[in-house]
């Protein structure tokens, strides 16, 4: 199922002025596996996922992507490595246009791409090809977070990092976003790193998982394994079941 290592994380140490938010984390992700990251909301998942993308850069520790050490990469480098992020509360361009979004998604590499990249989008949300005139800025909280992913997809990545793609949406919105993650992941074997707080969605969704608890991993597992635990269970799926 999952190919070589991908993304290797080990011993990273993030800091925000003296503030330690990431305290020795060690996850990995291999190619064509589902990886998510779970845990309370501060517990770091969405700063790891920053310090992949190089703002901020780890203090300590290292990043290896595809056999790149991308640790203090500036962020348009490790963009053009592609490692695609869909970040967390969506931050699409409210003024432009769904089209214009996924233009600014694709970025000059893959513009001779465009046509066919946005089809393909379309193919897998098709809300969006119904809103593709539309400014972005007047669309629901499903259709944004549909675009998020769909501009993340435009620069064809290697590696998707999705941010808490659930925070603020409906069950069955989620299901839907879910679903179309899980055929990516099995039709185009595309590689998926997710930062999630619905941790019963996550985990049902994953190959594998982490659990983070102030800026440390404390447990990892498979999906089922850490579904099926009495601890993650008490922590963070009863009475959260989506």
């Amino acid at each position: 199922m999952a190919g070589k290592q991908l993304l290797k994380i080990q011993g990273v140490e993030t800091y925000y002025g003296n503030i330690r938010a990431l305290a020795g984390v060690d996850v990995e992700v291999r190619e064509g596996e589902i990886v998510s990251l779970i845990g309370a909301n501060g517990a770091g998942k969405s700063t790891l996922m920053m310090t992949i993308c190089g703002s901020p850069h780890a203090r300590s520790g290292s990043i290896v992507f595809n056999g790149t050490d991308i640790t203090h990469m500036p962020t348009h480098e490790i963009a053009r490595l592609r490692i695609s992020q869909s970040p967390e509360g969506r931050r699409i361009f409210p003024r432009m246009t769904v089209t214009e979004n996924l233009q600014m998604g694709a970025g000059l590499d893959n513009l001779k791409f465009f046509r066919e990249d946005v089809a393909r989008v379309f193919a897998i949300f098709p809300r969006l090809k119904e809103r593709q005139h539309q400014r972005a800025g007047t669309m629901s909280g499903g259709e944004l977070q549909m675009l998020s992913i769909a501009r993340a997809l435009m620069a064809r990545p290697k590696l998707l990092l999705l941010d808490e793609p659930s925070l603020g949406l409906a069950p069955l919105i989620v299901k839907g976003i879910f679903e179309q993650i899980k055929k990516l992941n099995e039709q185009e074997g595309l590689t998926v790193f997710l930062v999630e707080q619905n941790a019963f969605a996550a985990l049902k969704l994953s190959h594998r998982a982490y659990v983070m608890v102030n800026g440390k991993v404390t447990m990892s597992g498979s999906g089922k394994d850490l579904l099926a635990d009495p601890e993650v269970r008490a922590a963070y799926l009863e009475g959260g079941r989506h």
